[in-house]
């Protein structure tokens, strides 16, 4: 009889490992929803291991959730964020139709090359939906230019010409003015004028559409 209580003892306690293992198992695969029974008490050393695994179950639930929350906040932190940063690259290069087919772009700032590329994408893009003929990039909000910058509207008017646009600068500042000059920087590609309004009037009148 002992013997075959100590089989049957031996049998529960494999019985009550394989139910940890599978319920181990389930929450390797994500599941955080199985618990282990056990009919022994705290004291018991199945009971224990039982309590404890269900704890650590539990606790690694509320973590998952946790998580789970942190997550989705964050992505709408992210997407918001990203949203934000198209308005304001919507904001920071405002390209308006002055007249018929004649667009102007204020610049006002400081020019990068990300936000240079930005520009003329932006530009080249408005141009060919509203089939523009002439753009007008105005720089009177611009008070300071190394060469780099003046490289990147050097760039940019070469890629207006090639979609057959015309391309003016305006408002540029004295300062500037003397600093191409001293910087040697070739600029004879560009039309200039002294400000948007004298551009487009100039415009106006050379296409004939000044009198309508």
């Amino acid at each position: 009889m002992g013997d075959l209580a100590e089989t049957r003892e031996g049998e529960g306690v494999m019985d009550h490992i394989d139910r940890v293992m599978r319920a181990l198992a389930d929450v390797a695969r994500g599941d955080y929803s199985p618990r282990v029974a056990t009919g022994h008490s705290e004291d018991h050393p199945l009971g224990a291991l039982a309590m404890g695994v269900n704890e650590m179950i539990e606790s690694l639930a509320a973590e998952q959730e946790k998580s789970a929350v942190y997550r989705v906040e964050l992505e709408d932190k992210i997407a918001m964020i990203e949203t934000q940063a198209a308005a304001i690259r919507e904001l920071s290069t405002p390209i308006i139709e002055v007249w018929q087919g004649v667009l102007c772009l204020p610049v006002v700032g400081v020019l990068d090359s990300t936000r240079s590329a930005e520009m003329t994408e932006a530009l080249l893009t408005a141009i060919v939906e509203k089939k523009a003929s002439c753009a007008i990039i105005d720089i009177t909000g611009i008070q300071v230019m190394d060469t780099a910058t003046a490289d990147h509207f050097l760039r940019m008017a070469k890629s207006v010409k090639l979609l057959g646009s015309e391309c003016m600068l305006t408002g540029v500042h004295p300062n500037i003015a003397q600093t191409i000059v001293h910087m040697g920087v070739e600029l004879s590609e560009v039309v200039t004028h002294r400000s948007l309004r004298n551009a487009l009037t100039r415009y106006l009148a050379r296409t004939g559409h000044g009198s309508t």
